[in-house]
């Protein structure tokens, strides 16, 4: 072999001849056979996949019902309690205020017997307010002779006619209506000849009934269960003769009672309701002879639920011991819950009694 050749040799054996074989590394051959066992791109060897959540079919579940069932709460509160049991309508949410006369009477209660500490349990009365608070009074505005102030010191008024006649403790009591009688109007000679013997005569004649105005009891033979009478009911107003402010006056009283004397935590308790409706005037002083502050009255009717059947007495007698002795005369039944009614004077009472017409639920 020539030098040449030699050296050539030896180039070729330190550089790679060219077009020669190249023989893959180890790695190389391993990719390959991955790649031949598992088509597709392949993953980096430095990346990262987090694993898939599992489905929580559970949790969604539970959230859907509670969902609807929150809904259900919304829409239909009082069904809802009922399904649970509920506690006699107790807690029911409280009614809006009655601004106009209902389309009709409120729905069946939990036929349940109220109690000394649960006076108001099964009736329609323990979801109103208590007191004053129960009596709308609507805005007021510019009517006959008085701008928008003196209408609303007249509304005012009306309704602190309505408390002095229906709330005072005092009145319930049996005592003189002082606060009511300063009210009206002493030179209006029917209705001062009216209180003058309503209030003084032990058996009055039904037009001069003091409970046509006032609640009463006998202390000695009824007394209040606790302190709030459940009130519903609403003012209305408008222009009347003569350019006077003529105010409405429609409330539902409920008054809770037991006999007097201790009667134990098992003693009765029978729910009087008494629904007045009363028209008031605020005259103009310049055409009709009056004093400041004071109105006459225009008429006064009273519809009662077990405040007595027989001969006025002038205080309401609830029928101790007679709640399972009503009257079976389906033909003459009354709801004295049921405002979407006028109010009815035909007798001057709606009572549970031989002789009266028999109330529905009490």
């Amino acid at each position: 072999m020539s030098d040449e050749e030699w050296e050539r040799f030896l180039r070729e054996s330190v550089a790679g001849a060219a077009g020669a074989p190249v023989e893959p590394s180890a790695r190389a051959r391993e990719v390959e056979r991955r790649l031949r066992e598992r088509p597709g791109q392949p993953e980096g060897w430095r990346t990262y996949a987090p694993a898939r959540p599992r489905r929580r079919t559970g949790w969604y579940v539970t959230g859907l019902v509670a969902a609807v069932a929150l809904l259900a709460v919304g829409l239909f509160p009082q069904q809802v309690v009922g399904w649970f049991g509920g506690d006699d309508g107790q807690d029911g949410a409280p009614l809006a205020a009655e601004s106009q006369r209902p389309q009709e009477a409120p729905g069946a209660e939990p036929g349940l017997r109220p109690t000394l500490a649960e006076p108001f349990r099964g009736s329609p009365a323990a979801r109103w307010d208590d007191g004053a608070a129960g009596i709308t009074v609507p805005p007021a505005q510019a009517t006959g002779w008085m701008d928008a102030a003196q209408v609303e010191r007249a509304l005012r008024q009306s309704r602190d006619f309505l408390v002095a006649t229906g709330l005072d403790p005092r009145v319930l009591r049996g005592e003189r209506p002082t606060k009511a009688i300063a009210l009206l109007n002493p030179h209006q000679k029917d209705v001062q000849d009216y209180l003058r013997t309503a209030l003084t005569s032990t058996a009055p004649a039904p037009g001069a009934d003091p409970l046509l105005l006032f609640s009463r009891f006998r202390p000695e033979q009824a007394r209040l269960v606790g302190d709030v009478v459940k009130t519903r009911g609403r003012l209305t107003y408008r222009e009347g003769k003569r350019g006077a402010v003529e105010v409405t006056a429609d409330v539902t009283f409920v008054y809770p009672v037991t006999p007097a004397g201790d009667g134990g935590p098992d003693a009765e308790v029978v729910r009087t309701i008494a629904r007045r409706k009363v028209v008031m005037s605020w005259d103009d002083p310049a055409k009709v002879v009056t004093e400041p502050g004071t109105m006459s009255l225009v008429s006064y009717a009273l519809d009662m639920t077990n405040g007595g059947c027989s001969a006025p007495t002038g205080y309401f007698v609830p029928p101790f011991g007679t709640a399972k002795k009503q009257s079976a005369d389906q033909a003459h039944q009354v709801d004295p819950y049921d405002r979407s009614k006028p109010i009815d004077t035909s007798n001057g009472t709606m009572t549970t009694g031989s002789d009266c017409a028999t109330a529905t639920r009490s």
